[in-house]
């Protein structure tokens, strides 16, 4: 059961619970419970991000998706008895965000999400996994929603899982040499070292560029691909396929199978998919490593001026 913290009562968010490395990374800052399961989240988005960069006067939609994917060690910790160093691992997440309610400039960075939490499995005492929906504002106007469901595991279960890639230092030492960038802008990039794909010899088809060294995909040492990595890898893809069209992200629904390796190629294939209902184009990336499916996602892109 979740533990007993005061309703009401809002705390500070400690960085270790957020699992970034770099206090300039941490987008978290303060949460409280409002019920049995289920929380409000503040967050600040910077004026000006490294990576997360403010395009078309619009904040970057995937810093909702790391401010979401920084939630979720911070409830796990907070709220359901879950001890740092134990493994979080992605099932799937879905997301969608009103491009308008994105724009910077007179809005503030501050970032609300009400969290509630279901479908909570025990190993023990503690959370084995936990699905959360979320309802996110941006300075008190609805800026979204989400639903991601994740796993929890003791480092022990976690490294008979992995076997040999369980060594963070091993899997780094047989890290694929760094293949080069696809091109910068038709991605939705300005810098080389911010492009997480690199063109293969057919169209619509890219080699995932793991750059171990990446100071925010990477804040700190792992043994496989981080799932922020995969989607920003899924949204590059996308942005391609529409390039030379304007366009920013609007939703994503992402399911990850397996985990993507630092010691062999992933593929990723993109193909256009029947725009949605409003107009907006689709298309789906699916990441593919040693023969079987790594992941798979499809992005929603909202024209903008």
């Amino acid at each position: 059961m979740a533990l007993n913290v005061d309703q009401g009562v809002s705390s500070v968010v400690p960085q270790a619970w957020t699992h970034k490395t770099n206090p300039d990374e941490v987008l978290c800052d303060r949460w409280w419970r409002t019920g049995p399961d289920s929380f409000t989240v503040t967050a600040c988005w910077p004026e000006a991000h490294s990576f997360y960069l403010t395009r078309h006067g619009l904040y970057d939609p995937l810093l909702l998706g790391e401010t979401i994917r920084q939630t979720l060690p911070l409830i796990s910790h907070a709220a359901y008895d879950v001890p740092l160093g134990h493994q979080l691992m992605w099932h799937d997440f879905h997301w969608a965000v009103s491009t308008d309610a994105l724009a910077a400039g007179d809005a503030s960075g501050e970032i609300e999400l009400r969290v509630t939490c279901s479908d909570v499995t025990y190993r023990g005492s503690r959370a084995a996994a936990i699905t959360l929906r979320v309802e996110a504002l941006h300075a008190g106007a609805s800026l979204g929603s989400a639903r991601t469901r994740f796993g929890i595991q003791s480092r022990a279960v976690y490294e008979r899982l992995r076997g040999r890639y369980a060594d963070i230092g091993a899997a780094n030492a047989r890290a694929l040499p760094l293949p080069s960038p696809a091109p910068a802008v038709p991605v939705g990039r300005e810098n080389f070292d911010d492009v997480v794909l690199s063109s293969a010899d057919s169209a619509n088809r890219w080699q995932l560029r793991i750059d171990t060294a990446h100071p925010v995909l990477f804040d700190h040492a792992v043994d496989h691909a981080p799932g922020m990595l995969l989607l920003e890898a899924a949204r590059q893809a996308a942005h391609t396929l529409a390039h030379p069209k304007q366009t920013v992200v609007a939703a994503m629904d992402t399911v990850f199978s397996r985990y993507a390796e630092l010691d062999a190629p992933c593929w990723l294939q993109a193909d256009p998919l029947p725009d949605d209902l409003i107009g907006r184009a689709r298309v789906r990336v699916v990441g593919h490593q040693n023969d079987k499916d790594v992941f798979a996602s499809v992005v929603t892109l909202a024209t903008v001026d």
